[in-house]
């Protein structure tokens, strides 16, 4: 059956590392490119890629820099501290205006829109207040409906505008999922004005990612009502040389489920769940073009040397094979993925999405250990077809993991074997020798929940002699409690006994007949013994040989003269008598031996055995 050829020939299976194997790896790597490339230019996606750069981008974020924006807060305080329902009167926001200058401040930011006039006075104080060093908030909207697009803007009154002030469009433009990652495109935003303001232009990139310095509050942050009267609530020169950034910003940070005005979802808030205030949102804008801090995107070409470099890593992690270590490095090969888009973002500044070459890796690498999987199981079920009628199903599985144990021959081990017989069996034959269906229906009965409990113990069955059973522990599986398990399974075969005679019994008073009782005895030996496939060339089965397999029926023969229905070896018995109480009987000599050799029975067995259990 082996020569001629590598055995999984024989069995239609191919060899690892053919042709056929390397191009399909190769045709699976195309598709997986092909596919992820696909799927990258999806908008759900895009916005799964997004998420991993809020993760990303949020893991050990640079604090904000040192000359950032400071940020004067409406907040909970002011609102209490100065007594007036919002909005506030234009006239207050000019004495803040007047505040800030002369406490240095360089340029004073009011993320506030002035887009309708109130009164009089108040707009002629606000614009008094006014200069070049003052930006002023706007918001330019891009309205679609199906007949056209529409765009709707809104500035700051003219008579504001014409002091000298900038408008900055402080308008914020979030990804479909509601989270803000990009830089605003506009010029004239209000974060590029104030720049401008403060005698420090940038430009403003296209399609740029903002690095979040950290979550709501991150700034530093004073009181509307302190940044009123500095010299009486903040250290001295606060705010000297300062860029001042004012808009509403509360203490108490909003989440998702109470939402606010003004507020919005950062890549932060995956980890706070915590809005951030769109004054804070301007600093943070501010600071990312201030110090070129945004996150720049890479060019298409770039998105595809990725997902080629993944579908590349997945060729090399199958090439030879798969099993556990593929699992492994595929753990770590996506790690390294991940790790890889963590540094260029963060030391690059360029984010390389990881999703799609890890997908990508991911693919080959599973579309390729799913062929092998299933190409082991058509070889296993090859070899369950070929030996499972000459081998035990313990040693099928076994082999049909390594098939290079087909061979003749065996190994010494120390084996527990049990020996179980019918008692009374050919008394039982000749009174059912007229309906040979039901003696045969009655062992089976008795067999089947025998070798069921054999095996539910770690068993081996090794054959069936008639009424008698063979089994053994500790082959061809490592069982170092192999006396414990035989002896447990032994015990539990006696009260399996029990039960199926309360069930005949049961039956015969049905019919009116007389019940039978099956008795049974056990020998349970333990020993070296030769064991392997033993047999011929044409025919082999897996089984036991040696002087303890002898014993052991032996002292299956011996337990009805002892009076128990079960009779345990000395060397079986050394190795249990700390778990199973043990009583020993008797020295005698078997048949065969010439030494005496003691037996010992389970306490709770050792007295002389009544009609259902000898």
């Amino acid at each position: 059956m082996f020569a001629g050829g590598p055995w999984w020939k024989g069995l239609g299976a191919s060899a690892p590392g053919t042709p056929s194997r390397r191009n399909g790896i190769l045709a699976i790597a195309v598709l997986a490119v092909l596919l992820v490339a696909g799927l990258s230019l999806l908008t759900p996606w895009k916005l799964v890629e997004a998420r991993a750069f809020d993760y990303l981008s949020t893991i050990s974020p640079p604090p904000p820099p040192d000359d950032g924006p400071v940020i004067v807060a409406i907040d909970e305080p002011s609102l209490a501290e100065i007594g007036l329902q919002w909005p506030w009167p234009r006239d207050l926001h000019g004495r803040l205006v007047e505040a800030l200058r002369r406490a240095g401040a360089k340029a004073v930011g009011l993320d506030i829109i002035f887009a309708e006039p109130s009164t009089a006075a108040a707009d002629e104080a606000l614009v008094k207040s006014l200069g070049p060093d003052v930006v002023l908030a706007g918001d330019e909207t891009f309205i679609e409906t199906e007949q056209a697009a529409q765009h709707v803007r809104v500035e700051p009154l003219a008579i504001f505008t014409a002091t000298g002030a900038a408008t900055g469009i402080a308008s914020i433009a979030p990804d479909g999922d509601g989270i803000l990652r990009r830089v605003p495109g506009y010029g004239d935003g209000f974060a590029a004005e104030l720049l401008n303001a403060a005698g420090r232009p940038a430009t403003v990139p296209r399609n740029a990612l903002l690095q979040a310095f950290g979550p709501s509050r991150t700034y530093p942050a004073v009181s509307y009502y302190q940044a009123l009267d500095p010299d009486s609530f903040l250290p001295e020169n606060f705010f000297r040389g300062r860029i001042v950034m004012v808009g509403l910003s509360l203490q108490n940070a909003p989440t998702l489920s109470q939402g606010g005005a003004d507020v919005h979802a950062s890549p932060f808030t995956i980890r706070t769940g915590r809005l951030v205030s769109g004054v804070e949102i301007q600093a943070t804008v501010f600071d990312n073009l201030a110090h070129q801090l945004f996150i720049a995107r890479p060019p298409a070409w770039a998105a595809i040397l990725s997902i080629l470099l993944g579908a590349g890593i997945g060729v090399l992690a199958v090439w030879k094979s798969t099993g556990w270590k593929t699992l492994a490095g595929a753990v770590v090969a996506v790690l390294a993925l991940l790790a890889g888009s963590y540094m260029a973002l963060r030391y690059g500044r360029v984010f390389v999405a990881p999703l799609a070459p890890a997908l990508a890796f991911t693919l080959v690498a599973s579309a390729q250990a799913a062929r092998d999987f299933a190409a082991e199981r058509k070889l296993r079920r090859g070899i369950t077809r070929a030996f499972s009628q000459y081998l035990s199903p313990a040693l099928v599985e076994r082999l049909a993991r390594d098939p290079t144990q087909l061979r003749l021959g065996g190994e010494v081990r120390t084996l527990t074997i049990l020996f179980c017989d019918i008692r009374g069996f050919t008394t039982i034959a000749e009174a059912m020798k007229a309906d040979p269906e039901r003696l045969t229906t009655l062992v089976n009965r008795l067999l089947t929940p025998l070798s069921d409990v054999v095996m539910a113990h770690g068993g081996t069955i090794d054959k069936y002699i008639g009424d008698c059973l063979m089994a053994f522990w500790n082959a061809p599986l490592d069982d170092p409690d192999h006396a414990i398990h035989a002896v447990e399974a032994s015990l539990e075969m006696l009260a399996a006994l029990d039960r199926l005679n309360a069930q005949l019994q049961a039956e015969a008073e049905t019919r009116g007949e007389t019940p039978i009782a099956l008795r049974i005895g056990i020998g349970v030996n333990t020993g070296q013994c030769v064991v392997g496939n033993v047999g011929s060339e044409q025919r082999f089965d897996y089984s036991a040989l040696g002087d303890a397999v002898n014993l052991a029926s032996r002292l299956e023969g011996a337990s009805k003269d002892l009076g128990v229905p079960l009779a345990i070896g000395r060397a079986t018995a050394e190795l249990v008598s700390d778990r199973i109480p043990l009583t020993p009987l008797r020295e005698i000599t078997v048949k065969g031996r010439g030494e005496s050799t003691m037996v010992y029975a389970p306490a709770a067995v050792s007295a002389p055995v009544s009609t259902a259990a000898s």
